[in-house]
């Protein structure tokens, strides 16, 4: 369908479009998470750099322009695969996002808590204000999204701002500790190359370059970018140069700032500045990085909510859902039905994840489940990307073609392939401390199969009803 025919508005500029991309991909927990391997993280950073955000980039760009249009993945995977695999594509994607949500709203309700210092952390533990603050954050996005892009992406440029300005505090604190103190984790050739003849190596680097997952969100709004042509290739330009330079350098930084054994994977930021403030004389550095971080988190969770609920609304569009999540806001041309639906289901996972400990239990069990459906998406991107192209067989008029040649294509396609294979292969691997690794292989490979069945059955359905529908 055309942008006209599905009723979307274009709102989205480059700048909007680079802004998204930051508060939806720089999860600044990903530098306290790689300072706790210490100095091989970095190595593993540029790895995950050459081996994963490089190829996505090629694919987003080119397969935007060759099939554009709202839906992205969902149209890319649909246009090389047919209708089934596009439908899988998206159905994976928004599920295993259902589940990722939960997670970004606790870690934001745990960092806006080191704003207040520890009077404020007692309440960490308190389930009461962890369900409040996740609630009020969730639904406030989801507001935002009803009454259009033109509102809500100001929550989303206004998150993007504060984790490049809590990236750029993040730097310049730790160019001070290394003026002032020297580094206070030795950074040197030995220590910096990783030790792949550990299993934990790949597990960490698979890791790391998950974290540059996003790029393909904000080409699901394909519909409401303006330009596409000319803004998708330079937004994603600067979103990939600024993405990565955040996470290699604030890793740096905080491997500066702190010895890798003392960082935490929520307050780490916040701690490292905190300590600095108060080597130097300003103790504002902590509580004030700790807010642009959680201003950051909030703006990435409204670029998710709205990024995702246009995957149900496109596949309602085509039928393959209930056809009440394809309808606009009246007013608004927003996918309303689409973000209260999401929005519903967010919330129940959010309770079962604060739930008691049986409830808590089957949210552990749902995470492990979707574990799997959250890469299969990107396998699809990653071999749309070279198969569309030689089927153009040099028909590339009016494409934006990635910068290099069919090898290139397939080289860049195949490396990313082979880092989320990696990914899945890891996954399956039961944590050192699990009791009963049969039962976690089950959970997640079970789990992922039961619940891409769910979805086949929609898709089963919706395939009947649109075949009633014919004349």
């Amino acid at each position: 369908m055309t942008n006209k025919e599905l009723g979307l508005r274009r709102v989205l500029g480059t700048w909007d479009l680079v802004l998204f991309n930051i508060a939806a991909i720089v999860a600044l927990r990903w530098l306290s998470m790689a300072a706790q391997v210490g100095p091989s993280s970095l190595v593993l950073w540029l790895l995950g750099l050459i081996g994963f955000l490089i190829p996505l980039a090629l694919a987003v760009l080119e397969l935007s322009s060759r099939v554009p249009g709202e839906g992205g993945l969902y149209l890319w995977a649909k246009a090389a695969f047919g209708d089934r695999h596009g439908f899988l594509a998206g159905w994976t994607y928004w599920v295993s996002n259902l589940a990722y949500l939960p997670f970004a709203l606790l870690f934001s309700a745990g960092i806006f808590l080191h704003i207040g210092g520890n009077r404020w952390l007692s309440h960490a533990g308190d389930g009461g204000y962890n369900l409040v603050y996740c609630l009020t954050v969730l639904w406030t996005a989801i507001g935002l999204g009803i009454l259009g892009l033109e509102r809500s992406k100001w929550l989303q440029n206004i998150g993007g701002i504060a984790t490049w300005s809590a990236a750029a505090l993040i730097l310049g604190a730790g160019a001070l500790a290394a003026y002032r103190f020297g580094s206070a984790t030795a950074i040197t050739t030995a220590n910096v190359m990783p030790d792949f003849g550990k299993l934990k190596t790949y597990s960490t680097l698979v890791t790391i370059a998950l974290a540059f997952q996003g790029l393909e969100l904000g080409l699901i709004l394909g519909g409401e970018i303006k330009d596409p042509h000319r803004q998708i290739p330079r937004a994603t330009l600067i979103s990939c140069v600024v993405i990565a330079a955040i996470y290699i350098a604030g890793t740096a930084s905080l491997l500066i700032a702190l010895p890798a054994s003392t960082i935490d994977i929520i307050g780490g930021i916040p701690q490292a500045l905190s300590a600095i403030g108060e080597r130097v004389g300003l103790p504002l550095f902590g509580p004030l990085t700790a807010g642009l971080v959680a201003i950051g988190t909030i703006g990435g969770i409204s670029a998710w909510v709205t990024g995702m609920a246009r995957l149900p609304f496109v596949v309602g569009v085509d039928r393959y859902l209930p056809p009440a999540l394809g309808r606009l806001h009246p007013r608004y041309g927003t996918p309303h039905v689409a973000l209260i639906i999401q929005g519903i289901l967010i919330s129940l996972v959010l309770v079962a994840a604060l739930s008691g400990s049986s409830i808590h239990e089957a949210y552990i069990i749902l995470i492990d489940m979707t574990a799997i459906m959250s890469l299969l998406p990107l396998l699809y991107i990653l071999l749309a990307f070279p198969l569309l192209r030689r089927r153009a067989a040099g028909n590339h008029a009016g494409i934006n073609l990635a910068p290099v040649g069919t090898f290139g294509c397939w080289l860049a396609g195949l490396t990313g392939f082979a880092m989320i294979l990696l990914a899945i292969i890891t996954s399956m691997i039961p944590p050192t401390d699990n009791s009963n690794p049969g039962l976690f292989l089950l959970k997640v490979v079970g789990g992922s199969a039961f619940l891409i069945g769910i979805g086949l059955v929609f898709y089963g359905h919706g395939q009947r009803r649109a075949e009633r529908a014919l004349p």
